[in-house]
């Protein structure tokens, strides 16, 4: 049905917008969720049709992580339906006759869509991607019909100027800027292109919105044709996209059946004709001259510029190229106005900005987000956040030519100025999150072999220089690498970027680049230590459960010897490395589980239980760790060990079996540190820490007591004395308010483990959400308290403490409040009276992506018995030497024979990593 003219048009689109449609719609996802079985789950609800109920295909729902996906519309109200099967069918129609819906079906995440600004994207998913009834339905191509009418190429370039409207394709140029270059160029013949090569891995909105909404890119095209002057269009899409080419070639058929293409469109003098052209893959052919070659039917090889496209483009005529999203966003500009378009954004980029988030968050999918929006709140609150147990490193945004960003820079507002500020770019919208299981080099290594295999070769930079990037990363990865190494890739990349001849070659080196500048500490551990943090070089693992114990437990070889019931040989491969293996098997925190390759599948291995198990067989048998004890031949070497804590009795033991004398200086009566003075008794036996630090003494090591450092030990006489020093003297406690019944946490367990006497009362309240907290609940518990309270100022997402810990604690019934932090102690008649400030949200997070919180102006009273501070542990190397010469890879103290380790050096941290410094140090 040809439409004539515009009263034609408004006559059919009342037509269609009168047509009464059946109560119930249901509306299946049939793009991308045909990868699980959208299409079989569509022919079995259609099946279902009946007078009431109407089954729809549709575009992506956007939460792709939930495929399928499928949408239940009702008179007055909608629901959102994930992971459908076939199997849900019947259920789905049942229920959508009383118009209830399958509360197991629901999509429950609510922040996803509500942090939102759905612009561009808002029909995709509501319309039939191939119905020109469902577009006109839902108010297509208006904004078309509005320019015929009102509108003269000068008012639609003075709107979009208004609307502040940038290419979506990466580069950022104002809109209204190019069709006004193109609008100006006197030639008879001006083309429009659609630019939907999309060819970032990872990245998938200009195909959704191809595959969703091909009439609306359509209008957008219309417009920029009628704007710039142009009569033919042309969509150049990547083979690749089958269901993207399909729909837009419907599409364009389909306008050309209503008259909304061809000559004369409408009755007008306005004539555009639209042609498809499919690209051969070519990552390149994103760039605009690499992709008019290619129409044009030649390699797609980028030329130089100027000429510009605008000026001199497909066939050596004015070309206005924009992408697809681009071309989305002018029907929205027409109908809202250019300044209403311009009220969300930035001050210099107007508008949403659709993202494909994906990578290791817990929600995946199509993000449509203002210009300005924070990464974190992308990222932690839409995103979701990190999946269980992981922690969030970065995020990769512009696809393989854009840079990684360190969680530090999260609180960045994402425009195209400040990405590139900190060396990535916008690109087309891949976001790509990276944890910690994710290494540095490796992404970079990635990336780079991908455009390095997509470089045309047309120019020497880009051709050969990101192949000898590649060869040095490769290197590095394989644990080959040396520190040159790292000035070269910093010396080839500026100079691909800087002489390339197109985007692509200019932007090769960001992943490079910016992974040298926020996370060069994995670039020196692969070539110093061999080591790759995230367990993903396999050069340079033996085992992720290995890598990831700082002392390098071979856990793979210990479960063996276990599954053949040879406990004692796994308790002997425990203490070839670690020698208080019964203390860790009770009291680590197992940083080999978080690794645990099981875990990608169901759960980890327990491995600190299977540890503990054989520790305890091992105890029975009256084997210890000194029965493998082998004490090479004594060397002319004399060290001396301050502190006599695990990390010290730890080198001690090392640096003995490697024919060195120790001696230990050790500032109390007796050695253990905090393992012996502040673990309580259920967690940690003082029997089994006083045999295992019995049983790695021998005749090299002497033990000095009541030698305090920078008290009756003077370091320089040490150093003149000893051929090394290694300090571990441990983190100091912080201050606390002194009142009558209220205690420092670690007094207050020192003083338990002691049996010293301390009441307690019946209510107690712990300040703090680390371990040291939840110890002092538990043993407050145990003395019998009987309402014991955690005091927390975040919530319990962002508790530092052990997650096993913490849910050991409310086990014990140990009560947590959330979201308040102390503001003043006062003791009337015998009670403590806590006031609170109780804290909120606030729009940023911290470097270790913690969201920040601030006070309020509410109070809250508490009246307590007795009140424990477990707060600000901290160390005091700061006073003594710059942190800034401390080598983090030998522990050395620059220009000194001093070393350092445990918590002195670390800060605050845990058992199995002080016993690792103990051990990188000897």
């Amino acid at each position: 049905m040809k439409l004539l003219n515009t009263n034609d048009f408004k006559n059919f689109c009342e037509e269609v917008r009168n047509k009464k449609r059946k109560d119930i719609n249901i509306k299946v996802c049939i793009t991308g969720c045909r990868a699980k079985g959208a299409i079989d789950l569509y022919t079995e609800l259609k099946k279902k049709e009946n007078k009431d109920i109407e089954v729809i295909p549709v575009g992506c729902h956007k939460f792709c992580s939930g495929a399928p996906v499928v949408k239940v519309d009702f008179p007055n109200e909608n629901y959102l339906y994930q992971n459908v099967s076939i199997d849900d069918v019947d259920k789905i129609i049942k229920n959508a006759k009383k118009y209830k819906p399958v509360e197991e079906l629901l999509f429950k995440n609510k922040k996803f869509f509500e942090l939102q600004e759905i612009k561009v994207l808002k029909y995709c998913g509501e319309v039939n991607p191939v119905s020109i009834e469902d577009y006109i339905y839902y108010g297509g191509f208006s904004a078309f019909i509005k320019i015929l009418e009102n509108f003269t190429p000068e008012m639609i370039i003075d709107e979009i100027r208004k609307s502040k409207l940038r290419g979506r394709g990466g580069a950022g140029f104002p809109t209204y800027k190019k069709w006004e270059i193109v609008k100006e160029q006197k030639s008879e013949e001006k083309y429009v292109i659609c630019n939907g090569d999309e060819g970032d891995p990872g990245a998938f909105m200009d195909r959704t919105i191809l595959e969703g909404l091909p009439f609306q890119v359509i209008e957008g095209m219309l417009i920029c044709g009628f704007t710039v002057g142009a009569k033919k269009g042309f969509f150049y899409i990547r083979a690749e996209y089958p269901i993207a080419v399909e729909h837009v070639q419907k599409a364009i058929n389909k306008c050309y059946e209503y008259g909304l293409l061809g000559k004369n469109i409408l009755g007008t003098n306005f004539s555009f004709d639209i042609e498809m052209k499919k690209g051969a893959g070519a990552f390149v052919c994103g760039e605009e001259t690499a992709l008019i070659s290619s129409i044009e039917g030649k390699r797609g090889m980028p030329k130089p510029r100027p000429p510009f496209p605008a000026e001199k483009g497909l066939f050596g005529k004015p070309t206005c190229i924009n992408n697809v999203e681009t071309f989305a966003n002018i029907p929205i500009i027409i109908n809202e106005g250019g300044e209403n378009f311009s009220k969300i954004g930035t001050q210099n980029s107007g508008g949403t900005k659709i993202f494909s988030l994906a990578g290791k968050v817990k929600n995946t999918g199509l993000v449509e987000i203002p210009l300005g929006t924070p990464l974190w709140k992308i990222i932690y609150e839409i995103g979701g956040g990190p999946l269980d147990g992981r922690k969030i490193k970065g995020v990769q945004t512009g696809g393989p030519s854009g840079g990684c960003i360190p969680i530090e820079h999260f609180n960045t507002p994402v425009d195209y100025e400040t990405l590139a500020e900190l060396g990535s770019i916008m690109g087309s919208g891949g976001m790509i999150v990276i944890d910690d299981k994710v290494c540095a080099v490796e992404l970079a290594r990635y990336f780079l072999d991908f455009t390095q295999k997509e470089s045309c070769g047309k120019c020497t930079p880009c051709r050969v220089g990101t192949k000898r990037m590649l060869e040095i990363l490769e290197k590095i990865t394989k644990g080959k690498g040396t520190l040159e190494d790292i000035e070269k890739l910093e010396i080839l990349g500026n100079c691909i970027k800087e002489t390339s001849l197109c985007g692509l070659g200019q932007t090769a080196p960001n992943p490079v680049l910016t992974t040298l500048r926020y996370f060069k500490e994995e670039y020196l551990d692969h070539i110093i230590l061999n080591y790759c943090s995230s367990a993903q070089c396999k050069e340079v693992v033996y085992a992720a459960c290995t890598n990831a114990c700082p002392v390098g437990v071979n856990v793979p070889e210990y479960i063996d010897a276990i599954e053949k019931s040879d406990f004692i040989k796994a308790y002997e491969i425990i203490c070839n490395d670690l020698p208080f293996p019964s203390i860790c098997g009770r009291a680590c925190y197992s940083p080999c589980e978080s690794m645990c390759r099981r875990k990608d599948v169901d759960e980890a291995v327990n491995i600190r239980v299977l540890k503990k198990f054989v520790c305890d067989y091992a105890w029975r048998k009256g084997v210890s760790v000194k029965d493998f004890t082998v004490l090479s031949r004594e060397i002319n070497k004399k060290v001396a060990v301050v502190g006599g804590g695990i990390s010290g009795l730890s080198c001690a033991y090392f640096l003995s079996k490697a024919g060195v004398k120790v001696d230990i200086y050790e500032k109390e009566k007796e050695l253990g540190g905090v393992v012996k003075k502040y673990i309580p008794e259920f967690r940690l036996p003082k029997k089994i820490v006083e045999k295992e630090i019995k049983d790695i003494l021998n005749e090299r090591i002497n033990v000095f007591f009541n030698k305090s450092l920078f008290e009756n030990l003077k370091l320089e006489e040490l150093e003149e004395k000893y051929d090394a020093v290694y300090i571990s003297i441990g983190a100091v406690a912080s201050p606390y308010v002194e009142e009558k019944n209220v205690f420092n946490g670690l007094d207050f367990l020192k003083n338990v483990k002691e049996n010293k006497k301390i009441k307690i009362g019946d209510k107690v309240g712990i300040i703090g959400g680390g371990n040291v907290a939840i110890d002092c609940a538990r043993v407050a518990k145990r003395l019998k308290a009987k309402d014991v309270y955690i005091i927390y100022r975040r919530t319990e997402e962002y508790m530092p403490a052990h997650k096993t810990e913490i849910e050991e604690a409310k086990k014990e019934k140990i009560k947590f409040l959330y979201l308040l932090s102390p503001e003043k102690v006062e003791n009337k008649d015998g009670k403590i009276v806590l006031i609170l400030k109780k804290m909120t949200l606030k729009d940023e997070i911290d470097k270790d992506g913690r969201i920040k919180f601030v006070e309020t102006n509410e109070r809250l009273k508490i009246e307590l018995d007795c009140l424990i501070y477990a707060i600000g542990q901290k160390s005091k190397i700061g006073e003594y030497f710059d942190l800034n010469d401390v080598n983090r890879f030998t522990l050395k103290i620059k220009d000194r024979k001093l070393f350092v380790g445990g918590d002195f050096y670390r800060g605050p941290s845990s058992i199995i990593e002080a016993i690792g410094d103990g051990k990188r140090a000897s």
